[in-house]
């Protein structure tokens, strides 16, 4: 590894030592420890084969990359070793049945962003832990105890939480453990970027397009501030800036047909959001009431999706609250 003038040892406590006890930590540990080998995958690009080959088509209609199909039996295999009695995959119409005397259930998404497989863009997975519960994951977001995300950039990282704040840890290749980098990430309420496609706006609500009327008229409109506009397109990406730099994310609901209940899952990519962005002080909302309070109706049922720093999604509710004109 290139070593810069200032470097020095490796620090920050192993996750290893962070993370201790049975339960949700030792699910986490074993997610945790089974990322390396997915971001090895992407560094190694098309060199053994091509990752975003079509390989079938899951139960929302996306088409899977070979990637997606890969991680998913990856993060299965990790699973089954760690106990968890059952799992609710993107990749996977069903539920998996793993090991029935298990305490715990899990919800993932194996590669979130998996459009971007192959272009260097941010990509990620995302899960959440649920108690083994008859009505399986069809249960609010407050049944969520902890959840996490991986993001695979120029960089691994990992972040989780147990329900004692949001944390994020770095791999370190020497170690072969991540390291704790950030301990109790809190958000500002404010902020200066938003995340959203704006090739998407003349299909939002009233409301919402006259916020970003509003918001693009900087520091002379009525919000008198000039924003800053960012897209990853994978909303693992956008979680993980957002925790570390502050904004607010949006993927609302608009008049397109299937876009009408929003595109994002609620189970395995809302919820786990949702946990991590308000243990870390900010705001999710499917822009009528927090993502904690929604209780699916099916297993891949779809939510729009606003995150972020509290007062500015907050500013965003009050925009699509606005009544319709005429």
């Amino acid at each position: 590894m290139l070593k810069l003038p200032n470097d020095g040892p490796a620090t920050g406590r192993l996750l290893s030592q962070v993370l201790t006890g049975d339960g949700p930590a030792a699910i986490v540990r074993a997610i945790a420890r089974a990322q390396p080998p997915l971001m090895a995958r992407l560094a190694a690009g098309r060199l053994h084969g091509d990752p975003t080959e079509i390989v079938g088509v899951n139960d929302t209609g996306d088409r899977q990359k070979a990637l997606d199909v890969g991680a998913h039996h990856h993060m299965i295999a990790a699973l089954r070793r760690a106990g968890v009695r059952q799992v609710l995959s993107e990749e996977a119409e069903a539920v998996i049945d793993l090991n029935p005397d298990g305490a715990w259930d899990v919800a993932m998404d194996p590669i979130d962003g998996s459009g971007s497989i192959g272009i260097g863009a941010p990509l990620g997975m995302l899960f959440s832990i649920l108690p083994a519960a008859p009505e399986g994951f069809l249960r609010t977001g407050e049944s969520v105890v902890a959840a996490g995300y991986a993001s695979f950039g120029h960089s691994m990282d990992f972040g989780w939480s147990l329900g004692d704040g949001t944390h994020i840890a770095g791999w370190d290749a020497e170690a072969q453990d991540f390291r704790l980098v950030r301990e109790n990430v809190t958000l500002k309420p404010k902020a200066s970027t938003i995340a959203y496609n704006a090739s998407n706006e003349r299909h939002w609500a009233p409301g919402l397009q006259r916020w970003v009327a509003d918001l693009r008229a900087g520091r002379d409109g009525p919000l008198a501030k000039t924003y800053n506009m960012r897209w990853l397109a994978a909303a693992v990406g956008e979680l993980h800036r957002i925790l570390l730099n502050g904004g607010a994310f949006l993927y609302p609901a608009d008049n397109r047909p299937g876009y009408g209940k929003g595109k994002l899952r609620l189970v395995y990519e809302a919820m786990p959001i949702a946990f991590l962005i308000e243990q870390a002080g900010g705001r999710a909302s499917d822009g009528a009431q927090p993502i904690r309070y929604r209780k699916p109706l099916t297993l891949h049922d779809m939510t729009p999706l606003i995150f972020g720093a509290k007062d500015e999604v907050e500013t965003i509710l009050g925009y699509l609250a606005e009544p319709t004109e005429g």
